[in-house]
């Protein structure tokens, strides 16, 4: 499975936002973290800026819904056409009915875990995946260190997936310097916030990080 970046508009400066997109454009995905200050202890954004950036760049979106209830939103977020919809483990109450109408509503379909979420109910929900996101971090805050006990999460998640063709990303903490041991692990989407867009040039970091 190929490996991808995912450039987090979070870290971005949204006094000009468009002239961030331009500095990750290299990307493969833009990621949003949507934050509703309940299910993580912070507030981001939420459709408008989604649908203001969808106009303004042709890199494919991947949606994260850290928030309660996702399945409320999943209509309104399809609309804006992102490749991947990702709602949290501990945040949908029937995972499977949600992973499922986010698949009808033609978006692939993702779970995110923080940290001290085990992995095993996954295994009852796998065929209805494309992507398994492992937060490195606990969510809510850009810039965090990753937590190095999560690499053996990272590589219990790739033991669980096998050859099944499930992306699985990680989020937090996420620099050129730990690229190759995450990829060793078995990552193969790789999302950086703060790292990309406080780069001097995000290109150049952006490459840095293929290359790692």
């Amino acid at each position: 499975m190929n490996r991808r970046i995912s450039a987090s508009l979070l870290a971005a400066d949204f006094c000009d936002l468009r002239g961030e997109l331009a500095r990750v454009s290299s990307a493969d995905l833009l990621h949003f973290d949507v934050m509703d200050g309940h299910f993580v202890p912070n507030i981001s954004f939420g459709l408008p800026v989604i649908e203001a950036v969808s106009r303004c760049t042709d890199l494919p979106l991947d949606v994260h819904l850290m928030i309660e209830r996702p399945e409320r939103f999943l209509e309104e977020f399809a609309a804006v056409k992102p490749e991947i919809i990702t709602v949290h483990y501990e945040a949908a109450v029937h995972l499977q009915r949600t992973l499922r109408r986010i698949k009808e509503l033609g978006c692939r379909a993702g779970v995110s875990l923080n940290p001290h979420t085990p992995l095993e109910g996954l295994r009852y929900v796998l065929e209805d995946l494309d992507l398994i996101l492992i937060m490195t971090v606990n969510p809510g805050f850009g810039g965090q260190e990753f937590i190095p006990a999560m690499l053996e999460k990272i590589g219990d998640c790739r033991k669980l997936i096998g050859a099944a063709p499930i992306e699985l990303q990680v989020d937090g903490g996420v620099t050129v310097e730990n690229v190759p041991v995450l990829a060793a692990a078995g990552a193969t989407n790789f999302v950086a916030g703060s790292a990309i867009f406080q780069a001097e040039n995000p290109a150049d970091y952006i490459a840095r990080m293929r290359s790692a």
